[in-house]
């Protein structure tokens, strides 16, 4: 595209691997009045492809794989991260923020730099942490799409953190096992299966007598935990996906 063209007139660029985004492109699309394009896989993410798109924005809403500088540096890169910065710079936000007690956050939409979630912030927003992880994902993209909308009509100016930066860790599949929840902790037990009940990530699990039990779908009754049990044999069972920093979450 002519990077002449006047600004107003320039796509927006969506960068996500979740397959649900491409609806969330058609939705900002009709919305903003702008056409918007969606880059899903990290070997269609060049230089190349970006400057053919030129756009005003680059938005990202879900993505686990490096954002080059040849990216970032020349068009305004906003990722979206599920803590309060720098309070939680790092990996797996959500399930952090779930075992360290919290109930909300904010999403914070961030400009992107070569420090990890260390760029201005555009925009905060609150977002309550209860439910599953899929439905605290739901919640979330429902807001990003609201962010990215105001971002574009008011095209704010990002402004430096302020306060101690506090890391988070990324976590390890082998930290998805029940065995290392708290005995008799019935709570600890539903915030582990709650917050790793999305696709694509490692489910809570027990593994005994040669079995894995992947557990899902839980909820709190006056009798105990009710969840979904998928049981396979630990033979068959495949590596599992680390736990990813998710851009958006």
């Amino acid at each position: 595209m002519d990077s002449t063209a006047p600004r107003e007139q320039r796509p927006l660029l969506l960068l996500s691997s979740r397959p649900w985004n491409s609806a969330l492109a058609d939705r900002l699309s009709r919305c903003l009045d702008l056409p918007v394009e969606l880059i899903s896989t990290p070997d269609l993410l060049t230089a190349e492809t970006v400057f053919a798109i030129d756009p005003q924005w680059i938005f990202v809403p879900h993505w686990s794989h490096w954002i080059p500088e040849t990216i970032w540096g020349p068009w305004p890169t906003v990722i979206f991260h599920m803590t309060d910065l720098p309070y939680g710079r790092g990996g797996s936000p959500l399930q952090n923020l779930i075992q360290r007690g919290h109930s909300s956050t904010m999403l914070t939409a961030l400009r992107c730099v070569d420090g990890l979630d260390a760029g201005d912030i555009y925009l905060k927003q609150p977002l309550s942490l209860h439910g599953s992880a899929e439905e605290i994902f739901l919640r979330a993209d429902g807001l990003i799409e609201q962010m990215i909308e105001w971002i574009v009509r008011e095209e704010p100016i990002a402004t430096p953190q302020l306060g101690e930066p506090v890391l988070f860790s990324r976590r390890r599949p082998a930290q998805s096992n029940l065995a290392s929840c708290p005995e008799g902790d019935l709570s600890a037990w539903y915030d582990q299966i709650r917050m790793l009940d999305a696709e694509g990530y490692p489910h809570a699990f027990l593994e005994i007598h040669g079995m894995r039990l992947e557990l899902r779908r839980a909820c709190q009754r006056s009798d105990g935990l009710h969840a979904d049990v998928k049981i396979i044999p630990i033979a068959s069972t495949p590596p599992p996906s680390p736990i990813t920093k998710e851009a958006g979450a």
